[in-house]
């Protein structure tokens, strides 16, 4: 059972997932959070011994325990450890939309202060594979960045969409940590420092990550879903009507193994569960939304688990609990009449006719599923599902389909009530999903009650993808070219695992040429083999080209593979792309050298309207007061140009981010590492003629 040691009234609204405790002189630790107002708030509970020193951080008067550290900016991202193991102290490390602050607390001082374009939205301390020195790896705009604690810049990489969540761990158990990261397309990514070793894709948003023991970590998404991950295998997941505001590894039973502390929106804390089963072990409520973080606290020599109860607008835990049991129970006395009127009805009626209502249908039926989808005409391309029963004597009512990242609730009822036949056709939506758990509803036309076949579907990877003929009029420009050592027979059992292919479909020898249309936009995909082993996919999609040899890869077991590519149509909007990013950088320092103009003249100003005033020059100052007022309004009009203008610098650095990404997926191993690190070099020397060179035929090195 878990007992409150203390409590604390902070008198500031906290922002979630913005908490952590650090010893900022080497001695005390200190809890640090940031607040809804532009400030960091530090709390120090040792009051005999003040560490903060000098004018920056502002003392509370209501609270000698309390410090308030400006930081002026929105706080998007906050934590402490020790970033300079010489110092023999925490860093207390802010991150905003453009800046990142490394500020020594102890002795009021900043170890850095840099600019992030690509902003920072998560942050994590620690060292980082082969990097003997501690990094602050920030995550921001489709980009990682890594730096020591005089500011140098020694890790970058990018990766697929907006960084949310970030987090430490021994994931392949070699001693050396490697990072995680959940971002808003919906997948984790392992990194070994610039190398992506694993990919887990989920259904949501992931905001949160933790490392536990070993190499497993907790997760948490925007829909309410947390679980916990063993490597690439999912241990256990639960979902809640509520959001995981913040998820925190805490050994809560002393038994040596950590288990997930989950702080969720209606301040409920728990669902603690352990790693290993997935069961509660504990359980508590209280009135706002929780973010946890642990630590020493009371220096007695013991962990101690803060929890930290932030605004919210939702409704407490134990309200919503009891709005919950009075709906279900209202849902119960609902049913029972209804339930009992069929009983009744089924004990007095005939027993054929009592077994055509219960949906007893002969031994022998069987449900067909096809092992390929089908779809509408090419101005309609909706892919469905097929369901028919043989013999066909009973008739489909109803289909419930469960599938991750499919549906809006990860589940459809699918019922046919006009026209009742012994086969069902069903739209999926163009999404992609590896597994589908199924439950068909077969019975008479009179039935009460129904046979259910429960199966499951093992969808291939491009699902989306249908077999058709060449069509020279569409033929992609888009093209992907490598060499791989295998067999036509090898290539042709991963076309079979990989695409839904017609049962009768046959692949000859090599050379051949198979082609297939998307279900989604209609766009063709070709692959063509050669005796040589050499491959050629055709295709104006560049992430679709990167799946392709990230499968292959995969499936072959390939460790370096270097290719020659090139997409004329989206390197072309890359292009335009990059000529927008060097307008708009040149708006910002035109923008941003305006701004400081203005500001020595409004102090100019205020000094001669002041001089003006002492020497009762009146109508001298009210002339100067009249420039400052519209030279305020032009500042103003000239802030929201420069916000417009860096929102739009934040859309086109993404895009040009999201091209190094994809062109590295292009490539395995170090092939693909190195195009990475020469696209950023280029894009650096502002070389554009180089990076689309590197990205259709890579590096000198590779």
């Amino acid at each position: 059972m878990m007992l409150p040691v203390f409590t604390l009234k902070l008198r500031h609204k906290i922002s979630p997932r913005m908490v952590a405790v650090g010893r900022y002189d080497g001695i005390h630790p200190c809890l640090a959070a940031a607040t809804q107002a532009g400030k960091v708030f530090i709390h120090n509970p040792h009051t005999q011994y003040q560490p903060f020193r000098a004018s920056r951080v502002f003392h509370s008067p209501l609270e000698s325990d309390v410090s308030l550290l400006n930081i002026n900016q929105e706080v998007s991202c906050l934590t402490a450890g020790k970033l300079n193991p010489d110092l023999g102290c925490d860093a207390l490390l802010v991150g905003t939309r453009t800046n990142l602050l490394a500020y020594d607390v102890y002795n009021n001082s900043d170890l850095f202060y840099r600019e992030v374009a690509d902003g920072a939205n998560a942050i994590v301390l620690g060292t980082l594979g082969d990097i003997a020195a501690p990094l602050a790896i920030v995550g921001g705009n489709c980009s990682l960045q890594g730096f020591d604690h005089e500011g140098n810049d020694l890790f970058w990489t990018v990766t697929g969409d907006n960084v949310h969540s970030l987090a430490l761990c021994d994931f392949d158990g070699d001693g050396k940590k490697e990072l995680l990261v959940g971002s808003e397309d919906f997948d984790i990514r392992v990194f070994k420092e610039d190398e992506i070793v694993a990919e887990m894709t989920e259904t949501e948003i992931i905001t949160s990550l933790c490392p536990m023991n070993g190499s497993r970590f907790g997760y948490a998404l925007s829909n309410g879903t947390v679980g916990v991950y063993d490597k690439t295998a999912r241990y256990w997941r639960i979902k809640s009507k509520n959001h995981a505001m913040s998820i925190h590894s805490f050994d809560l039973n002393c038994d040596g193994v950590c288990e997930l502390i989950t702080g969720w929106s209606n301040g409920k804390v728990g669902r603690s569960r352990m790693d290993r089963q997935g069961r509660f072990i504990f359980k508590d409520n209280f009135s706002s939304a929780i973010a946890a973080c642990g630590g020493d606290y009371q220096m007695d020599g013991h962990i101690q688990l803060i929890l930290l109860m932030f605004f919210s607008s939702v409704q407490s835990g134990v309200e919503q609990d009891l709005i919950r049991d009075l709906s279900q129970k209202k849902q119960n006395l609902l049913l029972e009449p209804t339930t009992t009127r069929k009983r009744q009805a089924e004990l007095s009626s005939p027993l054929n006719e009592a077994d055509g209502q219960r949906g007893v249908i002969p031994a022998n039926t069987k449900l067909i599923l096809p092992s390929q989808s089908i779809w509408g005409t090419r101005r309609k391309l909706l892919p469905k599902l097929l369901f028919y029963l043989f013999p066909a004597d009973a008739v489909i009512r109803a289909v419930l389909i469960f599938a991750e990242g499919i549906f809006v609730g990860e589940a459809m009822w699918s019922t046919q009530h006009s026209h009742v036949s012994s086969s069902i056709c069903i739209p999926i939506p163009p999404k992609m999903s590896l597994s589908m758990h199924l439950k068909v509803f077969v019975g008479y036309r009179s039935s009460t009650q129904f046979h259910v076949f429960e199966l499951t579907k093992q969808l291939p990877r491009f699902t989306m993808y249908a077999l058709s003929s060449p069509d020279s009029a569409t033929e992609p420009l888009g093209y992907v070219n490598f060499v791989i050592a295998e067999r036509a027979q090898r290539i042709a059992m991963w076309l079979n695992q990989n695409f839904l292919l017609p049962e009768d479909t046959t692949i000859q020898n090599a050379p051949f040429q198979v082609c297939f249309m998307s279900l989604r936009n209609g766009g063709q995909l070709y692959i063509q083999i050669k005796p040589s082993g050499e491959i050629t996919v055709n295709t104006d999609d560049i992430d679709l080209a990167g799946d392709i040899i990230q499968s292959m890869a995969s499936f072959f077991a390939i460790e370096d593979l270097q290719v020659e590519a090139d997409f004329p149509v989206y390197f072309e909007e890359l292009r335009k792309v990059l000529v927008k990013v060097d307008e708009y950088h040149s708006v910002h320092q035109k923008l941003s050298a305006d701004m400081a103009d203005n500001s020595n003249l409004i102090r100019s100003l205020l000094v001669r309207a002041e001089d003006a005033r002492l020497m009762r020059d009146m109508k001298t100052m009210k002339n100067r007061y009249m420039e400052l007022y519209d030279l305020n309004k032009d500042l103003l009009n000239g802030y929201k140009i420069r916000c417009n203008n860096h929102t739009e610098l934040l859309g086109n650095l993404k895009a040009v981010n999201q091209a190094i990404q994809k062109a590295g997926r292009l490539r395995v191993g170090k092939p693909k590492n190195q195009v990475i690190t020469a696209c950023r070099d280029a894009i650096r020397s502002n070389n554009i003629n180089t990076l689309f060179r590197i990205m259709r035929v890579g590096t000198a090195a590779s």
